[in-house]
């Protein structure tokens, strides 16, 4: 019953939030060698956990990366839904390690706040899932629903093995939908309800020039400065209104519907919340679009790094022999990252002298998803975070990427429900946290959600 599992939920609240301290003090960061050793743990420690509250089949997988934690519940036959949740235990790392207040990988509570690295990205959001579990199996030795689970370690650095374990194990992830907190909602007084993600081509380039570092009074006018020519080819790629100039990049952008338009114009998203998340007073972009779309529902091109030349203290004047950028660009629905990274590559081309070399390397890959807002379980989560928050969810996108959500739509044939419980959370950076109702609001909501989606109110 929904009942008795919300109350089993409420009678455990601090001791589901001390386990959750538990995962938080593994330094399960994935972009760093010397903690591989804590990405095992960290599974091991979360397969351990579902073991515990009664999940079944239960493994640590291995990949040609790190392992990917599987368990399931099929009790609930063969015409019941089948929910497939997704979350990562893979952090980010901590630096700059001065700027936190507390010690990033031992969590305290401030304000409400839980604060420690992945509290919100994304091991808070994902551990709230178990708990939505272990609430209605202790409370009912059964669920309403069959549930798969896989967690994966690799999310924060593009997750290059999660796709090839998802075509190689189809049959065991088979499912009627899938289910992933690993985002955001508007604020604590208002939910939202995400039904599209934006996808991502991440590249990087290499120009070399001169075959070593000139110098600048000798060589400087007769010389096309790599770092010069980096600068040239990224003050190419918007014009003055912030809109893409890389022939072809609009050609599938699938276009915004006034009904869709008119949905996120509902979202209280405000200029002065921007302004305060951002510390800056005036947008940037394309004109003819709002904040919110631009920064959910338009494709973007960012430039995420910058090198070149002598960075250390005092003058050395030289002409350096390559400069490089590293680039991001967010993709919106229709848009096929293997063809925007084809685009990029021959936009780049176009300013490299004859005499030299580009070089590229293509870091992440990830396809935009859009689940239709009228689906049965968008219509169910709808009336889950209802339920749980007394209000309804006003329906947004998510300007971020999660790769495998368009990969579970592809090759699995499941709508996605992104039901994010994170505010701005500071992830990414210094003194990432989660609020403490949100994480319990969230295990009631994941609750409600399952026996919405069977038709159990």
């Amino acid at each position: 019953m929904l009942s008795k599992s919300l109350e089993h939920a409420k009678a455990n609240r601090q001791r589901y939030l001390d386990e959750l301290y538990e995962l938080l003090r593994i330094p399960s960061i994935s972009t760093l060698t010397e903690n591989k050793p804590d990405i095992q743990k960290a599974a091991e420690w979360i397969a351990a956990n579902m073991r515990g509250i009664g999940l079944q089949n239960v493994n640590v997988m291995p990949t040609n990366g790190n392992p990917v934690v599987y368990g399931d519940w099929l009790g609930a036959g063969p015409h019941a839904p089948t929910v497939l949740v997704y979350g990562h235990y893979d952090v980010q790392p901590v630096d700059p390690l001065d700027l936190w207040k507390s010690k990033p990988f031992e969590p305290v509570i401030r304000e409400g706040k839980l604060c420690a690295r992945g509290a919100s990205d994304d091991k808070g959001q994902m551990f709230l899932h178990i708990k939505a579990i272990e609430s209605i199996l202790a409370a009912n030795h059964e669920m309403p629903v069959n549930v798969k689970v896989i967690f994966e370690g690799e999310e924060e650095i593009g997750s290059p093995n999660l796709e090839p374990f998802v075509l190689s194990h189809k049959d065991m992830l088979a499912a009627s939908s899938g289910l992933i907190s690993d985002g955001r909602m508007i604020s604590t007084d208002q939910p939202s309800l995400d039904y599209a993600l934006r996808g991502m081509a991440y590249m990087e380039f290499r120009v070399k020039g001169p075959t070593h570092d000139l110098h600048s009074g000798s060589y400087g006018g007769s010389v096309h400065n790599p770092a010069q020519l980096v600068a040239e080819i990224i003050a190419a790629m918007h014009d003055t209104n912030g809109t893409v100039q890389i022939p072809g990049f609009y050609d599938r952008v699938l276009a915004l519907s006034d009904e869709e338009r008119d949905h996120l114009k509902r979202s209280p998203y405000t200029l002065d919340q921007w302004r305060t998340e951002t510390g800056l007073k005036n947008p940037w972009g394309e004109k003819d679009y709002t904040v919110i779309e631009r920064t959910t529902a338009r494709p973007t091109c960012e430039v995420n790094g910058l090198w070149g030349g002598f960075q250390g203290e005092g003058s050395k004047t030289i002409i350096p022999a390559e400069a490089g950028a590293k680039i991001s660009m967010r993709l919106v629905t229709d848009q096929n990252p293997g063809e925007i990274s084809e685009l990029f590559k021959s936009f780049v081309k176009k300013f490299i002298p004859d005499d030299y070399q580009v070089e590229f390397k293509e870091h992440v890959h990830g396809w935009p998803a859009l689940t239709p807002i009228d689906s049965h379980e968008i219509k169910s989560a709808a009336k889950a975070l209802e339920a749980t928050w007394g209000k309804p969810p006003v329906m947004a996108r998510e300007g971020g990427s999660i790769p495998i959500v368009a990969t579970i739509q592809k090759e699995l044939g499941a709508p996605v429900v992104l039901m994010g419980f994170g505010l701005d959370d500071n992830i990414h950076s210094p003194n990432e946290y989660f609020t403490v109702s949100h994480f319990e609001r969230g295990v009631d909501t994941v609750i409600h959600y399952y026996y919405y989606l069977a038709g159990q109110d």
